[in-house]
């Protein structure tokens, strides 16, 4: 049971928090408290237009999503945190989008996967909080539960939600993953960060395939990152030239941002470049078995996709790749895929290479 603190202690154990989650890697802290009123409304309102696409999780949680105290009751304050994840060792994303050759793997998702490794701090900075003031009420969070984790992080301090509907801060750009302690310590809460756009509006017309509709507003089913990740089924044919060899994710709306000249690359070592999949050749990728696939993508965000997905997203890089008899081959060789979704983008693919030879 969570001990009374006094408000000296709640002010003193703030303060140790900036401390101890610099020990454990983390870039910043910050306290938010659980109003959400403005963002439910603004979310209700992007569910109501089936901006979500496929993602029915969003609207079947309800307001646990926007209401912290419904998801983990007791919740009075939420503890925010950034770390930057960028592949440190990677090639230069321009470099890759401009060889169609090569697949395009949004560059969080070149080394451990983050999930994993935001949590594994998250219980540890609990456990070093238990150490300086006894048991407390906690529930640890990273994309594992409806949870704002935007605003919540706005909020606390850690940035804005810019035009492109990221967050931003201003000594770090975008490029960081989020997390969130759910916590009954009723810690003072930080001040909220303000919004730093300005005129700018880089983002919006960057997006390949027009996701973002309006500043701070996105329509998921156009999105890259959607549709290569989240989405299950048929990418819709008229979106896949747009999606170039973008194969996961996508990150071309973060980096156009001014804000990311401060972006830092990851510190942490598990965020190294595994297996070259920093700059992965198309034909090679689409030759690997369903055994391949899983040795080498365990324990990466990559695995969530599932092998079907992934060959899915590979045959549409394939179909905008330069013409060649070698990815004519590779497409052949899985034109009779058991999977009919496969098998559809792999008849899409074949169809581009051969429009792309001409004829003969």
């Amino acid at each position: 049971m969570t001990r009374t603190l006094s408000p000296g202690e709640l002010a003193r154990l703030r303060e140790r928090l900036d401390a101890l989650a610099r020990e454990l890697g983390f870039d910043q802290v910050g306290v938010a408290g659980i109003e959400l009123a403005e963002d439910e409304a603004n979310l209700e309102r992007w569910l109501d237009e089936q901006r979500h696409g496929g993602m029915d999780y969003m609207a079947r949680h309800g307001s646990r999503r926007s209401r912290p105290q419904e998801l983990v009751p007791g919740t009075l304050r939420v503890i925010s945190v950034r770390m930057a994840t960028t592949a440190p060792d990677a090639r230069a994303p321009a470099e890759v989008l401009a060889d169609g050759r090569k697949g395009y793997v949004a560059r969080y998702a070149l080394g451990r996967d983050y999930h994993k490794v935001l949590r594994g701090r998250l219980a540890s900075l609990a456990s070093s909080l238990e150490a300086e003031i006894g048991p407390f009420g906690y529930r640890a969070f990273v994309d594992s539960a409806p949870v704002m984790e935007k605003p919540l992080a706005r909020n606390a301090g850690l940035g804005w939600i810019g035009k492109h509907t990221n967050l931003i801060n201003e000594r770090a750009g975008s490029l960081f993953m989020l997390g969130e302690l759910f916590t009954d310590l009723p810690l003072p809460v930080d001040a909220p960060a303000k919004d730093r756009c300005g005129s700018c509006s880089a983002c919006i017309p960057a997006c390949p395939t027009g996701a973002i509709t309006a500043p701070y507003q996105l329509d998921a089913r156009r999105c890259i990152s959607y549709l290569t990740i989240e989405h299950h089924g048929d990418i819709p044919e008229a979106l896949r030239s747009a999606i170039g060899n973008r194969i996961f994710g996508c990150d071309d709306c973060q980096l156009v941002c001014p804000w990311n000249k401060f972006a830092r690359v990851a510190a942490e070592p598990d965020f190294r470049v595994r297996h070259h999949l920093d700059a992965p050749d198309l034909i090679e990728l689409f030759g690997w078995s369903e055994a391949d696939y899983l040795a080498r993508t365990e324990g990466s965000a990559l695995r969530r996709l599932g092998f079907r997905r992934w060959l899915r997203n590979l045959a549409v890089a394939l179909g905008n790749a330069p013409p060649s008899a070698e990815a004519v081959a590779v497409l052949h060789a899985r034109s009779d895929d058991p999977d009919p979704v496969v098998r559809e983008h792999v008849g899409w693919a074949l169809a581009r290479q051969a429009a792309s030879r001409g004829p003969g």
